[in-house]
């Protein structure tokens, strides 16, 4: 079952934030942090229509869309670790074109051209043409504003993915090297970072199961089935895990979400 875009209380409360922020600042970049399954396109797409009914024209930039292509992927795969051929981990993004489109929206150039991904062929897709301007920006992924973990820390496999694939820790010690240079230099352009807190790492499993049962139903083939999906999410355990230690020193604004998927509680590092 697909989490359910419902407007809670503390939706309106980060709604008044965001409103505040556009209303002293010009453009905000703010991130969004979740992990697998939290619900971060969901709840973006909620805030920035809230937005919009107060007058503030809100732009969700998802991390997803600035996949590299399936080839550059392949290519990283080659002259990097076998496993940097699947998306999602520090390293398969285009953090270059990122910086790009954050550049043109600061200067107010329009109209502004995004990539697309289409996860079902893996690759990138035709650009989407976005018509502006704009006065707030949410930068929405799961590693959106983590910081790389301490070299000590990645001695040791993780998990069995880890274990077998990667037992010279090349692989990990290539995402962390990523994660502390390209990513973290993108991460100091945010002007506030919130974080959706699952309840803990086995809920992901949990809930991006939800979303690919109800991708195999609505577009068969494809979703991926349990064995799958237990693969992919082992690549991202290790910094899922790294970010719920971090996160809640980190963010400006923490929403933890219960058993139903929706927060229940809001905690602001500096109250107002």
């Amino acid at each position: 079952m697909a989490l359910q875009p419902v407007v809670t209380p503390c939706d309106l409360q980060v709604v008044d934030w965001l409103q505040q922020r556009a209303s002293h600042q010009s453009l905000p970049l703010i991130g969004v942090q979740g992990a697998q399954g939290a619900g971060k396109t969901t709840r973006c797409k909620l805030w920035a229509d809230t937005l919009k009914g107060r007058g503030i024209t809100a732009l969700v930039l998802a991390l997803d869309d600035f996949y590299l292509s399936y080839q550059v992927r392949q290519q990283l795969a080659a002259s990097v670790h076998p496993l940097m051929a699947s998306r999602g981990v520090p390293g398969s993004h285009d953090i270059a074109r990122i910086h790009q489109c954050i550049d043109q929206l600061q200067h107010d150039l329009w109209p502004l051209s995004l990539p697309s991904f289409d996860k079902g062929r893996d690759d990138r897709s035709a650009d989407r043409r976005i018509d502006g301007p704009v006065r707030l920006v949410l930068l929405e992924g799961w590693c959106v504003g983590v910081p790389a973990e301490p070299d000590l820390a990645l001695a040791q496999p993780l998990n069995h993915l880890e274990a077998e694939e990667d037992s010279d820790g090349r692989w990990r010690r290539y995402i962390n090297q990523q994660l502390a240079g390209p990513y973290t230099q993108l991460w100091q352009r945010l002007d506030g970072l919130i974080s959706l807190e699952i309840p803990g790492f086995e809920w992901v499993a949990r809930w991006r199961g939800q979303q690919e049962q109800a991708l195999r139903q609505q577009h068969p083939p494809q979703g991926m089935d349990e064995a799958a999906l237990a693969r992919f999410i082992a690549h991202f355990e290790r910094l899922t895990r790294h970010a719920l230690r971090v996160m809640p020193a980190l963010a400006d604004l923490r929403l933890p979400l219960g058993a139903d998927h929706q927060p229940h509680q809001l905690i602001q590092r500096f109250p107002p």
